[in-house]
């Protein structure tokens, strides 16, 4: 038992010197840090105009990680405040359909056909703009799903990005002909590519999910476009994080609003 422990424990020593995911981890497991980092202090002598690679290197990685803060900050957002207000919007909305069918129940008591027939219009309204509140909801859900594979698409590719900076710098030091002792300059070329194997897998779950994110706004958007309709073209402004964003010149174009 204790031979076979020993031999496991080396496997993974192994694959993870690979970088091949194994022991642990998995190709579905959330990113974790690199593994190997070049210290800087190695290339402290290099003079700063034969460093353009590595800034424009570090300059991308922190752009990464600010597009990865992005992303989780968004989807905090929305978990805890845009997602609960829209369900408690479809609360109000299905109240609306309770008091709608009491309303016609009084009224087909009544025998007045005017009442009647003006209690069979709100009930519609009032279940039309049900089923738009459903599908916006449907829709939010979607598009937290989305952020989330957002969010894990912006920190893979993060680490994607700090991997190739490691590789820039232990590639000028090779280049320069400084050989650190324990530094194997093959590490940084192995941990760069299986890193950016990773952005591209979580790359196609991202592009797949803001798909079906899009289907379910347009499923949204159409039976919203029906409710206001029922309801006198009365337009029911709801959050729509997937709206195209106004350019300048069209905001410019925009008239102003009519105190």
């Amino acid at each position: 038992m204790r031979l076979l422990s020993k031999i496991i424990a080396s496997a993974c020593l192994v694959s993870s010197l690979a970088f091949v995911p194994a022991c642990g981890g998995s190709e579905d497991s959330p990113p974790g840090p690199l593994a190997k980092h070049f210290d800087e202090m190695y290339i402290a002598q290099i003079a700063v105009d034969q460093k353009t690679a590595i800034v424009n290197a570090q300059q991308a990685w922190s752009v990464a990680r600010m597009e990865n803060a992005k992303a989780e900050a968004d989807l905090a957002d929305l978990t805890n405040s845009k997602l609960p207000v829209a369900r408690n919007e479809l609360k109000t909305l299905r109240i609306g359909v309770d008091t709608a069918i009491t309303q016609k129940k009084s009224a087909q008591q009544s025998a007045d056909t005017n009442r009647i027939n003006q209690a069979a219009k709100d009930q519609d309204v009032a279940e039309k703009l049900e089923k738009s509140g459903v599908a916006h909801v449907k829709y939010l859900e979607a598009y937290q799903t989305y952020l989330k594979v957002t969010a894990r698409y912006t920190a893979e590719n993060m680490y994607w990005l700090e991997a190739k900076f490691e590789l820039t710098k232990s590639q000028l030091a090779q280049n320069s002909h400084i050989a650190p002792q324990n530094v194997k300059f093959e590490w940084y070329p192995g941990q760069e590519q299986e890193r950016g194997k990773r952005v591209e897998r979580a790359k196609g779950k991202w592009e797949s999910q803001r798909a079906s994110a899009t289907s379910a706004r347009d499923t949204w958007l159409s039976q919203q476009k029906a409710a206001d309709a029922a309801n006198g073209n009365h337009p029911t402004s709801y959050y729509d994080p997937m709206a195209p964003v106004p350019t300048p010149a069209a905001a410019a174009a925009t008239p102003a609003p009519t105190p």
